[in-house]
């Protein structure tokens, strides 16, 4: 794929992450300007959880019948539309609805993404797009939250949903212009009314749901991460709001350079092997960083450590899982990237409740949850490969 299509692809895959990461920042303000507490702010949060979850869904089987690119356009469309009204929401209710709205526009980009990726590569070259995807993606974590604070301190925290515009807004006449439809014409149309049994087809299909379990639950401790730091660093130990955004960067820039060097190893190794050893790292730090959260020592120096190391980890994690369960599925590429996105966000909006649920004041609730999604992950992902080499030998 040429450099134009990746930049775009990873500012389309970024509209989750970045509408997730930019607003953190506002919660205390948009608290104060609705005249609640910052657990019902949350609430927007798990609105837009919801709706990553069920967009995605939509957009699958629509793109397998009508292509990639008219529904991306309207994904775009809608998420542009939604963060104006975010920005001028007048009530919390509102703001609540209006995201849900905005997470249905912006999953467009996260599915389709996927979706022309395994269009136009094989296994090897998905993964290594994937991995190059998470390099432009991976700057929404890295200087959303601080630009969210900047914002949130100097105009307010409308703003923040009015850049949102102003971007989404840049990445429709990026697409209009420049990416085309990568969807091959001589490939069959799938109709919208085989669009369950696609999805069966699919939950039946042991590999595909072994590898996107592992991304999704990989990715559930990430948003487990999310969903707690702010707490732990802020409020545990003491670290200033506006020196925040520069922790939450530094284990994002990790998960970044990972996912550049995972893109360098693809090509001797292969994705499926530098999963299977990423994995062992991953759950490892997932369990030094409980351990951790049990002793809470003085110094923060002791719980960064295996967070960055469990973060970064998922640069290798995450894109390769992704390109070994879209191994294959390209007659259905739409549809299986739907599912994949939906398993991912749905099993992510769960991990972030219950950190909140299991919430007593101290940093063992994102510990135990994230310690749980490393065991889980790795135990499915060996589960699956071992699975793979049986069916290969038989």
């Amino acid at each position: 794929m040429n450099l134009t299509s990746l930049l775009i692809l990873g500012a389309l895959s970024a509209f989750g992450p970045l509408a997730i990461d930019f607003y953190l920042p506002g919660f205390p303000s948009m608290a104060q300007a609705f005249g609640t507490d910052e657990a019902h702010v949350q609430t927007t949060l798990s609105a837009y959880f919801l709706g990553l979850s069920l967009g995605q869904l939509i957009y699958g089987p629509v793109a397998d019948r009508f292509g990639r690119r008219v529904p991306l356009l309207v994904g775009i469309v809608l998420f542009t539309l939604a963060s104006l009204a975010c920005g001028l929401a007048p009530s919390l209710p509102w703001l609540i609805g209006a995201r849900f709205v905005q997470a249905l526009g912006g999953c467009a980009g996260m599915v389709l993404a996927r979706a022309i990726v395994t269009d136009k590569c094989d296994t090897v070259g998905a993964a290594k797009a994937f991995s190059q995807l998470m390099l432009v993606m991976g700057l929404a974590p890295i200087l959303a939250p601080i630009l969210g604070g900047f914002l949130v301190n100097t105009t307010g925290w409308r703003w923040i949903f009015f850049c949102l515009t102003l971007f989404s807004g840049l990445c429709l006449l990026a697409v209009a212009l420049w990416l085309p439809e990568s969807m091959p014409a001589s490939r069959p149309r799938q109709p919208l009314s085989g669009a369950l049994r696609r999805y069966l087809s699919l939950a039946s299909d042991g590999q595909f749901v072994g590898n996107a379990m592992t991304a999704g639950v990989a990715m559930a401790g990430m948003f487990a991460y999310i969903a707690g730091s702010a707490f732990v660093i802020i409020t545990l130990y003491g670290v200033p709001p506006e020196h925040f955004g520069w922790v939450f960067g530094t284990n994002a820039a990790g998960f970044v350079l990972v996912a550049q060097v995972n893109a360098r190893l693809l090509p001797r190794f292969g994705p499926a092997r530098i999963l299977s050893r990423a994995i062992l790292v991953h759950g490892v730090a997932g369990l030094l960083l409980l351990l951790v959260t049990l002793l809470h020592p003085a110094p923060l120096w002791p719980l960064l450590l295996p967070l960055f190391v469990y973060i970064a980890s998922l640069g290798c994690i995450i894109p390769n899982a992704s390109a070994c369960a879209m191994n294959g599925q390209g007659h259905r590429a739409g549809s299986a990237s739907a599912l994949l996105g939906c398993l991912q966000f749905s099993i992510a909006s769960f991990t972030s409740w219950l950190v909140g649920a299991l919430a007593n004041g101290t940093a063992v609730p994102m510990g135990v949850v994230i310690a749980v999604c490393a065991a889980g992950a790795g135990g499915v992902c060996l589960f699956t490969q071992a699975r793979a080499k049986r069916l290969a030998q038989a």
